[in-house]
């Protein structure tokens, strides 16, 4: 791939914007000497204006969404792409995230550009395990985890019950749910159908990869150790 389509496909710019940089001498290698678009040169070398260049297409990322973010390029208010380089938001093919956390609930966030792996997480077959810490409003009342582990839990205006979901209680009103499936707003809706309401949600971890210490508000790309931790489970 030319350079010049390289660089305006991870966002840097138009293929005539990016034509300006090489002509402004702001693309450069390590060692500093200015490249010419029809340069051939390995894609981690390259610099603008002194910094690497972005990962290629095949980018994976976790974010620590924050409550108040919304996961979309439309919402009018903050969004998640918001926490990102403005030119991730225009990279082709689209970084797009994997599922959604509603606004009011925080912690990881997968975001991709490569639609095989989104459908690999994504895919029901997957059944990637994903655990949310809850807190409600009324003291739990002491079988809400044999509900949740039946499989027979039919939430309002669904057709079929849930898969079984396993919960661990960690407070009177703070509990911790795995789920294998996602439906939308699950963990708030089940807690409704016992009776009760979810003041605050939290995601940790998807699959065998965790949030660690990432602070809120906060990304990093995921390399191939990463992704294989996210499947080992």
């Amino acid at each position: 791939m030319k350079l010049v389509k390289l660089i305006a496909n991870l966002g840097y710019g138009s293929r005539k914007q990016v034509a300006s940089m090489f002509r402004e001498g702001r693309i450069t290698d390590a060692t500093g000497e200015v490249l010419y678009a029809d340069d051939r040169v390995d894609h981690a070398a390259i610099r603008i204006d002194g910094e690497p260049l972005d990962p290629p297409a095949g980018l994976a990322l976790m974010v620590h969404k924050p409550v108040g973010y919304t996961c979309s390029t439309k919402d009018s208010g903050r969004v998640v792409y918001d926490l990102l380089p403005p030119r991730f938001r225009l990279r082709a093919p689209l970084l797009s995230t994997v599922g959604r956390l509603d606004r009011d609930t925080s912690g990881m966030l997968l975001m991709t550009d490569d639609g095989q792996l989104l459908h690999r997480i994504v895919s029901p077959r997957a059944r990637l395990p994903k655990v949310y810490e809850a807190t409600l409003a009324s003291d739990l009342r002491g079988g809400e985890a044999a509900t949740f582990a039946s499989g027979t839990l039919l939430l309002e205006s669904e057709n079929s019950p849930l898969a079984p979901a396993a919960m661990e209680v960690l407070g009177p009103r703070q509990a911790r749910i795995t789920l294998t499936e996602g439906r939308y707003h699950q963990v708030r809706r089940m807690f409704a159908a016992v009776g009760n309401h979810v003041e605050a949600l939290h995601r940790p971890r998807v699959g065998g990869l965790s949030l660690g210490d990432l602070p809120a508000g906060q990304w990093r790309v995921l390399d191939a150790d990463d992704l294989s931790t996210l499947f080992d489970v």
